[in-house]
C-alpha cells in the first residue's frame, strides 16, 4: 500500500478542497457521535452525497465515530449503524471498545480504524485487540519516529500518524480537564480548550513570575512535513492532518504541500512553512516526532493563530510604517503586530525600501509601536489561488480514462471506457452505423466528441479506435453516447456492494444483587503508607477490616514498592500497584518491577500493560478509569481480557453510571468515591519546561523531585502537578470530588468496590478520610455527615463533580437540516 494522505473534512467546501488538492482519503464525523462537538453534523443525505463524491474521485472515506458511548445510547447507535453502513464508508474510526465489538458483530466486513482516542502507543495494545480485527491504528501523537519503527516491527496492522495541525497537550482519550472545569467531556467531542488558557505557576506555594509566558500548557502546532521521509521509512501507512474545524483554504494548503512532499518533490521548507502558517498556525514544531523537547514544544506567550513571524516595526511615519521583514510583502497580506497588545490589519500598499518595506495599512494604526513583532497572518492572494483549486474546472482533479471504440457498418457504435482501477463500462448508439452520403465519420471526430469530458470528473488519457471506412452517425447520438458513458462510470465508481448487516440483541438488565462492597485506597507516597500502617497497628482501622478492599500503591518512583508491599502483606492487607497510564516501546522496566514486587493485585491503566502482564505473570489484574469504560459492551470486552474488575469512566454522571451498573455484572465494577480529578495527562513536562533549561529528563536536573508545583487557572481553580515514573505530568484538580451521596445505592446495586484516592495529603489527614468512608460503608454515619466531616479537611473545598450532574453533556453542535 502506498503512503496515504488523509485530510479533515467538516463541510462540503472542505471536502472539495481535499479532493482537488491531492487527498487519498478524508475523514468526517458520524452524526451526533464524533470528537468535534463544535462541528456541524451532517444528515444522512449529506453524508451519502459526500461519500459518493469522494468515491467518484477515488478518495476513500473514513467516518469518525470516535467518542465513548453511554449505556442508554446503544439502541440509537445500533439504529445509526444500520443507516450508515449501507452508505459504503471505507472505514469507521472508533474509540469505544464496546462500539468496536458491536460493529464487528453487526458487520464483519467493515473496516475499523482505532482512533488516537483509544490511546494506543505500543504494539502490545494492538495485540490485545486482535480479536476485534481492527485494520488500522491511529497512534498517539506522542509517539516518536523511533517508537513508531519499534511498533511497526511487531505488527503488520496499518499505522496512521498525525503529521500536521493542532496538538492536544494531553494524551488523546486521557484528558478530563473539560470534564473537571465545566462538565464537558473531551471523550464526547466537547473539549473546552482548557490547554489554551492562561495559568499562573506556583512553586512551593510561591508565585513564579513568568514574564510574557502565560500559556504554560498550550503546544505549538505540529508540522511534520520535514519528517515525511523518515516516517515512510518507519512503515507509516497513512499521514493524517488535523483540522475538521478549520477552513477549506487550510485543507487545500495542507493537502497540496504534503502531497508534493509525499510524492517526492523538493522539501523547500521555508516556502512551505510560509504558506502553511498563513492558513493557520500557533507556531510550528515537529511535536514529539523527534522525541520530547520541553524547551521548544510550548512557546508560552500565545495560544491562538498568529501565523509566521517575519520581522518587526522599525519606524512609524504619519500614515505609514517601516517593517524589516525576512519575507516579501505584498498588498492584501494580513499582518499581526504583537507587543504589549495584539493589532491586526491588512496591507493596502507596499514599497520596498532597501532591506525594509514601507507599508500603508487599511484602517488606523494608533496602537502600533516601534519594535512590535510582525507576523504574516493571512494572504488574500494565496486564498484566491487555493480556492481556484476546487472552484475552477481548469484546476480540478480529473480521472484519466481509456476509451476503446469499435464501429462496423450496419451495427451500433460500441464504446468501452476503462478507469484507473480497471472498471469497465460499455455503451452503444441506438442507431446502427450507415454509409456516409456526405461527410464521413472519422477517428478524429470520435475522439473530439467522446473526449469532450470537461464538465465531468474525467479526462481522456488513451483512445483506441477501429472504424470501417465511409461511415455515418448522427452527431446528437454521439453526445448521448458520451453522456451515457459518464453516467455509467459515475454509477460504477460510487455504487456500494450490498452486504449483510447482522441483527443485534440489546443488552439486558443484570441482577447482581446486594454484595459486600469494599473500599480500595490509593496511596501516592511512602509516607502515606507508613502513616496508614502506624494507625493500623494502633487498631484505628481494625474493626472495619471487612470493609477494606486493597491498598493500591501509585508512587512517583518504584524504589519503595517492595518494602511497602511486604509491610502490607505482613498485616494481611491486600496490596496492589498501579501501572503508568501510558506504555511506550522500551518502557517495560516499570512493569517488570511491579511483577518482582509480587503484589496481590495490579491496577492496569493502559491496554498494552494488560497484554504484557497477562503474558508475564499470573497476578490478578484490575482495570482503571483510563480504559474509558462507559457501557456494558466495553465492560464485557475488558473483563473477557482477564480483568478481575474495571473502574468506571470519569465521564459518567449519576444517571449514566446507574444505567451502566444495571446492565453489567456489578460484581466486576469499581466506582471512584473520592478523588482529585486527573485532568491533563501529558508528555509535556511543566517542571522541565519552566523550572529548568533541560530538553528532557537527561538534562533537566529533575526539579520534580525538589519542588511542589501548582497552577491557577483564570477562573481561580487550583491544580496540583505530579510527575510519574516516565516523567509524564498529570494535572490534578485541587478541589476533590466526593460521591458519598451514592454509597447506599451503589451498595444495593452490588458494586464490588469503591475507591478513595490520596494526593498530597499528610498521612494523618488522609487516615481521617479513610476512617470517614469506612464508617459510611458500615452505616455508622450518613452521607451528609461524611460530607460535613470531609469539608473540614479540604483546603480547596469539596465538590460532587460531574457525577452529580443530572444532564448529559451539552451538545454544542451546529445542526444542519435533519
Amino acid at each position: 500500500m502506498k503512503s496515504e494522505l488523509l485530510l479533515p473534512v467538516g463541510n462540503m467546501a472542505m471536502c472539495l478542497a481535499a479532493i482537488h488538492h491531492g487527498a487519498d482519503a478524508v475523514y468526517f464525523g458520524v452524526p451526533f457521535f464524533n470528537a468535534r462537538g463544535r462541528s456541524a453534523d451532517l444528515n444522512l443525505d449529506e453524508l451519502k452525497e459526500m461519500i459518493d463524491l469522494c468515491h467518484l474521485y477515488g478518495v476513500r472515506t473514513n467516518l469518525a465515530f470516535n467518542v465513548v458511548i453511554f449505556q442508554h445510547e446503544i439502541p440509537k447507535v445500533i439504529e445509526l449503524l444500520e443507516q450508515i453502513l449501507p452508505l459504503g464508508p471505507d472505514a469507521l474510526i472508533v474509540q469505544d471498545l464496546g462500539l468496536a465489538s458491536l460493529i464487528r458483530e453487526m458487520a464483519p466486513h467493515q473496516r475499523i480504524h482505532a482512533s488516537t482516542q483509544m490511546t494506543v502507543t505500543n504494539a502490545d495494545a494492538i495485540g490485545l485487540l486482535e480479536d476485534l480485527k481492527i485494520d488500522r491504528f491511529v497512534l498517539g501523537r506522542e509517539n516518536s519516529i523511533s517508537e513508531i519503527k519499534d511498533i511497526r516491527s511487531h505488527t503488520d496492522k496499518e499505522l496512521e500518524v498525525f503529521v500536521h495541525g493542532a496538538l492536544c497537550v494531553a494524551y488523546s482519550g486521557q484528558c478530563f480537564t473539560s470534564e473537571s472545569l465545566g462538565g464537558r467531556s473531551a471523550n464526547r467531542g466537547q473539549c473546552a480548550q482548557s490547554c489554551r488558557l492562561e495559568y499562573e505557576l506556583y512553586v512551593d506555594d510561591v508565585k513564579k513570575e513568568m514574564g510574557e509566558k502565560k500559556y504554560l500548557v498550550s503546544p505549538k502546532d505540529l508540522m511534520g512535513i520535514a519528517q515525511i521521509g523518515d516516517l515512510k521509512d518507519a512503515g507509516v501507512n497513512s499521514f493524517k492532518v488535523e483540522g475538521r474545524l478549520k477552513t477549506p483554504e487550510y485543507v487545500a494548503s495542507a493537502a497540496r504541500n504534503y502531497r508534493e512532499v509525499i510524492d517526492g518533490q523538493e522539501l523547500n521548507l521555508k516556502d512551505r512553512s510560509l504558506e502553511l502558517s498563513s492558513t493557520y498556525s500557533r507556531g510550528f514544531f515537529s511535536g514529539w516526532l523527534n522525541g520530547v523537547d520541553h524547551q521548544n514544544l510550548v512557546d508560552g506567550t500565545f495560544s491562538s493563530h498568529r501565523g509566521l513571524e517575519i520581522g518587526k516595526i522599525i519606524e512609524l511615519k504619519k500614515n505609514k510604517l517601516m517593517i524589516s521583514s525576512t519575507e516579501s510583502l505584498k498588498a492584501g497580506m494580513g499582518l499581526l503586530f504583537v507587543g504589549d497588545a495584539e493589532v491586526g490589519s491588512k496591507i493596502f500598499a507596499v514599497e520596498k525600501r532597501g532591506a525594509s518595506y514601507e507599508v500603508e495599512l487599511l484602517g488606523k494604526t494608533l496602537a502600533l509601536k516601534t519594535g512590535m513583532k510582525v507576523y504574516l497572518n493571512s494572504y488574500e492572494g494565496l486564498d484566491r489561488e487555493l480556492q481556484r483549486g476546487w472552484q475552477s474546472r481548469e484546476f480540478q482533479k480529473k480521472i484519466p480514462l481509456k476509451l476503446m471504440i469499435h464501429g462496423l457498418l450496419g451495427e451500433p457504435l460500441h464504446v468501452k471506457a476503462i478507469d484507473p482501477e480497471g472498471r469497465e463500462v460499455y455503451a452503444q448508439t441506438i442507431s446502427n452505423l450507415s454509409s456516409a452520403q456526405n461527410r464521413k465519420l472519422t477517428k478524429e471526430d470520435l475522439q473530439e466528441e467522446l473526449g469532450a469530458l470537461g464538465a465531468s470528473a474525467y479526462k481522456l488519457e488513451s483512445f483506441e479506435c477501429y472504424l470501417d471506412e465511409n461511415l455515418f452517425m448522427n452527431h446528437r447520438e454521439l453526445k448521448d453516447l458520451r453522456r451515457e458513458l459518464i453516467e455509467k462510470l459515475n454509477k460504477a465508481r460510487t455504487s456500494v456492494v450490498s452486504k449483510k448487516i447482522n441483527s443485534i440483541s440489546l443488552p439486558l438488565k443484570s441482577n447482581s444483587g446486594i454484595a459486600q462492597t469494599k473500599l480500595n485506597i490509593i496511596l501516592r507516597t511512602k509516607e502515606q503508607v507508613d502513616g496508614f500502617l502506624d494507625d493500623w497497628d494502633k487498631n484505628v482501622f481494625q474493626e472495619y477490616f471487612q470493609y477494606l478492599g486493597c491498598v493500591i500503591l501509585d508512587f512517583e518512583f518504584g524504589k519503595d514498592y517492595l518494602s511497602s508491599v511486604d509491610a502490607l502483606k505482613q498485616r494481611k492487607i491486600l496490596s496492589a500497584i498501579a501501572t503508568t497510564r501510558i506504555l511506550k516501546p522500551r518502557e517495560y522496566h516499570h512493569l517488570k518491577t511491579i511483577i518482582r514486587c509480587n503484589p496481590d493485585l495490579i491496577l492496569v491503566r493502559n491496554l498494552g500493560a494488560i497484554q504484557f502482564l497477562k503474558r508475564e505473570t499470573t497476578i490478578p489484574l484490575m482495570g482503571d478509569f483510563s480504559l474509558n469504560m462507559t457501557n456494558s459492551l466495553s465492560a464485557q470486552y475488558l473483563v473477557s481480557k482477564g480483568l478481575e474488575s474495571v473502574c468506571t469512566s470519569y465521564d459518567l454522571n449519576q444517571g449514566q453510571l446507574i444505567d451502566l451498573i444495571e446492565h453489567t455484572d456489578a460484581g466486576k465494577l469499581e466506582v471512584t468515591l473520592h478523588q482529585y480529578m486527573p485532568e491533563f495527562h501529558m508528555e509535556h513536562c511543566v517542571f522541565a519546561a519552566f523550572l529548568s533549561k533541560g530538553h528532557s529528563f537527561r538534562d533537566c536536573g529533575k526539579p520534580c523531585e525538589k519542588h511542589e508545583v501548582k497552577l491557577k487557572d483564570p477562573y481561580g481553580n487550583w491544580h496540583h502537578l505530579k510527575a510519574d515514573q516516565e516523567c509524564r505530568n498529570t494535572f490534578f484538580k485541587a478541589t476533590p470530588q466526593s460521591a458519598s451521596f451514592l454509597v447506599e445505592e451503589l451498595k444495593n446495586k452490588g458494586i464490588k468496590a469503591l475507591r478513595l484516592e490520596a494526593l498530597n495529603e499528610k498521612a494523618k489527614d488522609f487516615n481521617q478520610k479513610i476512617l470517614i468512608y469506612l464508617k459510611l460503608l458500615k452505616n455508622e454515619i450518613s452521607s451528609e455527615k461524611a460530607v460535613s466531616l470531609l469539608e473540614l479537611k479540604e483546603a480547596y473545598g469539596l465538590s460532587e463533580g460531574q457525577i452529580q450532574k443530572s444532564d448529559s453533556y451539552k451538545d454544542r453542535k451546529k445542526q444542519t437540516r435533519v
